[in-house]
């Protein structure tokens, strides 16, 4: 019998098995070189995951918080020394030169969901603050995300299945995990990420869109940055 977990929380206990360390390092450095020209002293990261892009702006002497859906997650930062919380935008206090999400976390929103995050993200930005976030473009959906992977180790298996339809992709997670006694338990469970076409972005009353650039990260321009200042 399957066990009950949040989605967030299942892609986080399988994430070391899908195999994105490289592409998330490299998002990694991507962001850094556009904060570089910027003077950041206090940033946000929405949807913080373990926390690596937080221990490298630390180390470049900004003072960072992040925030995650995901609980496991928040807690291994905690675990780490890092100021991580399991809450709302709106619910962060005090404001930032610098928001970012990185690694599809705008993808896990709906329109409406989105909308209002992007509201949240102008409250906390400062009248000079930088917003940056990254999504899959339709290709990225199409032809990169849709399919099946599997991975395992010698404690775990992990099955994934990924279809996009109705510019949605739904992805199911089956990850079983060896247990003490040895009996595996089974954990299993759906996310879906939502296509956002460009011109949702260029249309915000709080945020203007300042920049966007189509690059390649798993394949020929799958990933579209954005870079947002504050409407004042």
């Amino acid at each position: 019998m399957a066990e009950e977990m949040t989605n967030l929380d299942l892609y986080a206990k399988a994430e070391h098995l899908l195999g994105i360390e490289e592409a998330t390092e490299a998002l990694y450095d991507l962001y850094r070189s556009e904060l570089d020209e910027k003077d950041v002293k206090r940033l946000l990261d929405v949807g913080c995951g373990r926390g690596g892009f937080m221990q490298r702006m630390i180390s470049d002497g900004v003072s960072c918080k992040g925030i995650d859906r995901s609980q496991v997650m928040v807690e291994e930062c905690r675990a780490q020394g890092l100021d991580a919380q399991n809450i709302d935008i709106r619910e962060v206090d005090g404001s930032f030169d610098a928001i970012v999400s990185i690694f599809d976390v705008l993808n896990f929103m709906d329109k409406e969901e989105l909308i209002d995050f992007l509201e949240g993200v102008a409250e906390k930005l400062e009248d000079d603050g930088v917003f940056i976030a990254d999504i899959n473009t339709r290709y990225g959906f199409s032809d990169v995300a849709e399919g099946t992977m599997s991975n395992d180790t010698d404690k775990e298996f992990l099955s994934v299945d990924a279809l996009f339809e109705n510019d949605e992709l739904e992805t199911k997670f089956t990850l079983f995990e060896k247990q003490s006694d040895g009996l595996y338990k089974k954990y299993q469970d759906s996310i879906v990420q939502y296509f956002h076409k460009i011109n949702t972005f260029q249309k915000l009353s709080s945020l203007k869109l300042v920049e966007k650039q189509t690059f390649s990260l798993y394949d020929t321009e799958d990933k579209t940055l954005l870079i947002f200042k504050k409407r004042v």
